[in-house]
């Protein structure tokens, strides 16, 4: 009988989840091995099955893939970033996490499936139009704009999305389960990283800052 490829998925969505698992399954090749929402079941789960995959989208319950992903560094599982962020904004860091590839959910059933293999076989996976921008990167570094979000951390970025989509210091709190204080600590490092002035400047920054994503 042929081996098959034994893959956990992380991801917070039940529908989400149960799609990557038919899909996953319905591949002769591979299978879906163990499913959490959460990064801290999702860590002792990958310890105690040792998949040969983990699926992870950023956005968890209560968490975030980053942080799974960096705290997965000791294992010898390899990890695929599924995620609805922006491959420009988050691909870089994920890889930097640990992680050997990032697609996104808009992707097509297919090359979810070609991401995984090509992950599997030990190679890095992520879109040919962020290959080109992270060449174009390496080769303008020093002109990076003191601007750029590539200056925050991982948290401060996701800070500046929840700003940008308009939630208030307390839902930032809420969300990220941190005191209030602990925001404000995150609105002025990343005022400061990005030689922002103000709270009206900040603002008016993560807006346009989302409206280019788009």
């Amino acid at each position: 009988m042929m081996s098959k490829k034994r893959i956990v998925i992380v991801e917070d969505h039940p529908m989400v989840r149960e799609k990557l698992a038919d899909l996953i399954n319905a591949e002769l090749d591979l299978e879906v091995c163990g499913e959490s929402d959460e990064a801290s079941h999702a860590f002792q789960l990958i310890q105690e099955k040792s998949p040969d995959l983990a699926l992870v989208d950023l956005t968890l319950k209560n968490s975030s893939g980053l942080a799974l992903i960096k705290k997965l560094g000791d294992l010898k599982t390899k990890i695929l970033v599924i995620s609805m962020h922006d491959e420009a904004n988050y691909a870089q860091r994920a890889l930097s996490a640990g992680a050997s590839g990032y697609i996104t959910k808009s992707k097509p059933s297919e090359e979810v499936v070609g991401a995984i293999r090509k992950v599997l076989n030990g190679e890095i996976y992520i879109s040919e139009e962020m290959t080109s921008n992270l060449i174009r990167g390496l080769k303008s570094r020093e002109k990076v704009s003191p601007r750029t979000v590539q200056r925050l951390s991982d948290r401060e970025l996701e800070v500046l999305e929840m700003i940008a989509s308009g939630s208030s210091s307390r839902s930032i709190a809420d969300s990220l389960q941190v005191g209030i204080p602990t925001v404000e600590t995150y609105r002025n490092r990343i005022k400061n990283k990005l030689n922002l002035q103000n709270a009206f400047e900040l603002q008016n920054f993560a807006i346009r800052w989302l409206r280019e994503r788009e």
